[in-house]
């Protein structure tokens, strides 16, 4: 079996929202963004598709996440070319520890039975055609 499991998700970052409460009946309810609730069942998507027939993972994991964001289209040419070649960094949102958890609970019980079993994680955020690539990498000690 294969120690690395990679696959991209495909358009703009989304990063995980926090949860919404309500008054039903006199009774406190949860319910989670329908943004958010999206983004997580495209990661779960893909990542079905890059596990095929494989089954979750049941050691520890490395996982390695790698966010691009849109160039903004308002910036002057010589910002975006900037920003193309890594010279300006995104500094806005979406949050990358909150991306990170959009990723690992999409990414739950199809890759790894739970999201505790992540033992190390690797994020970045750039400038670059919207997308996420993510790695995860079964977990060999004394690497």
């Amino acid at each position: 079996m294969a120690n690395i499991f990679s696959f991209t998700i495909p358009g703009a970052p989304v990063a995980k929202g926090r949860a919404r409460s309500f008054l039903r009946q006199g009774r406190i309810a949860h319910y989670t963004p329908q943004k958010t609730a999206q983004y997580e069942n495209l990661v779960q998507l893909v990542a079905q598709q890059a596990m095929g027939k494989a089954t979750p993972i049941t050691c520890a994991v490395t996982l390695n996440i790698r966010a691009f964001l849109s160039i903004p289209t308002s910036w002057s040419r010589k910002k975006q070319l900037a920003a193309a070649v890594g010279e300006i960094v995104p500094t806005k949102r979406p949050d990358l520890d909150n991306l990170i958890k959009a990723i690992k609970d999409g990414a739950n019980a199809v890759i790894w039975i739970d999201n505790s079993q992540v033992i190390d994680i690797y994020a970045s955020k750039r400038y670059g055609a919207p997308r996420v690539e993510v790695e995860i990498q079964r977990y060999i000690a004394n690497q």
